[in-house]
């Protein structure tokens, strides 16, 4: 077999795998994007029942997805670790705050800033890895922090309150990706151990609600039934796409590819709903692009100086440019061969874009990739 085959996909299928991979990135981020058009959809029940059914119609399309594929040796593995299994715990109450806030502002007419909490996670998650984790800022990092919080005072003048909805999106999705990184499982795994965990209070919810004749389950139709039972779907499907397009892409991609969400999502709060934008959160949300814009731009040429890096330390050990591949699959390689050849990069040498880019995508379900510093930490679902 030759060489570039033993050692690497050919050019031709990197190719055809990292055109899989855009696609599966644009439509996981684009149905994160377009949800807010969902939940309006499943009145006139109220935020709490929908997410009720949310949590109970998730576990059963991913626990059907994981009988299919028989993926079920990690189960017996995590519920022999408890501490693992505590934050399961943890991180299915977090996601259910932030679940139901979500489907809360969209029903209740807040989708603009419900896209603004998505917009300010990445800068939420960098300060949470300063302030829990002890890590330092480049200059630029501070500076992006330091806007992002201006932002947040404008728009607290704009909207006479603190923008509290976008805050707790921000800070419980954060806090999300942080539990999920410590817990290190699969995206479909982890979606099915937190609506393991949520199953039973949910299920009583709805067992609540039907026996006292408030559920829309059973008397707003067969439709009605059908759309509230699609909310395993809707929960799912992005995240299948995002877990396909994070080995396929490099982290880089999906740190751009990561604003299509919040920014479809604000477009749809001002063009198709029809929110108010007056001249004081322009400005508010112009701090904040003007924020991802100075993070975005550190991560891309952190990533460009640590790619030369690697790029060095691969010739410095001489190793056949004939069996280096391109895309993902090459870098991870690429790491895997430095790391025979120099020192292993100890905890306190990482930095704080590397630790939000691997909470991040823990927390939108994607594999932990070892490449360093390969963009702006990807946002996840709503």
């Amino acid at each position: 077999m030759p060489e570039r085959e033993r050692e690497g996909r050919p050019v031709a299928g990197t190719r055809s795998e990292g055109r899989t991979g855009l696609l599966n990135g644009f439509a996981a981020y684009g149905m994160w994007g377009l949800v807010p058009l969902f939940w309006p959809l499943l009145k006139p029940a109220g935020a709490t029942e929908i997410l009720a059914h949310r949590m109970v119609w998730s576990l059963a399309f991913v626990a059907a997805a994981l009988l299919v594929v028989r993926r079920w040796a990690w189960a017996g593995e995590l519920l022999r670790q408890p501490r693992r299994l505590c934050l399961v715990v943890i991180a299915a109450a977090v996601i259910t705050v932030n679940w139901g806030v979500y489907i809360w502002a969209v029903n209740s007419g807040h989708v603009v800033e419900a896209s603004l909490g998505y917009f300010i996670n990445p800068l939420v998650t960098i300060a949470m890895g300063v302030l829990i984790l002890k890590e330092r800022l480049r200059p630029v990092q501070w500076a992006a922090v330091g806007v992002g919080f201006s932002a947040v005072l404008v728009l607290t003048v704009g909207y006479g309150r603190p923008p509290w909805i976008s805050l707790v999106l921000a800070f419980s999705f954060a806090t999300y990706g942080l539990v999920k990184k410590k817990v290190n499982l699969g995206g479909v795994e982890s979606l099915t151990a937190e609506t393991a965990v949520q199953f039973l209070p949910a299920l009583g919810y709805l067992l609540w609600l039907s026996a006292h004749g408030d559920a829309t389950f059973t008397t707003e139709g067969v439709g009605h039934a059908a759309l509230l039972a699609s909310t395993g779907i809707v929960t799912a499907l992005p995240l299948v796409c995002f877990g396909a397009a994070a080995i396929r892409v490099p982290l880089s991609t999906l740190g751009l590819l990561q604003y299509m969400a919040p920014v479809l999502q604000f477009m749809l709060g001002v063009l198709y709903f029809g929110e108010a934008m007056p001249p004081e959160r322009w400005a508010g949300f112009a701090l904040v692009w003007l924020a991802l814009v100075l993070l975005t731009g550190d991560a891309l040429r952190t990533s460009r100086r640590a790619s030369r890096a690697l790029a060095t330390e691969i010739s410095d050990a001489r190793l056949p440019s004939t069996t280096i591949t391109t895309g993902t699959a090459g870098a991870v390689l690429k790491a895997e061969r430095v790391a025979s050849t120099t020192p292993a990069t100890s905890a306190a040498s990482t930095t704080p874009a590397m630790a939000a880019t691997s909470a991040a995508s823990a927390a939108s379900g994607a594999p932990a990739v070892a490449v360093p510093e390969a963009g702006v930490p990807p946002l996840a679902e709503p």
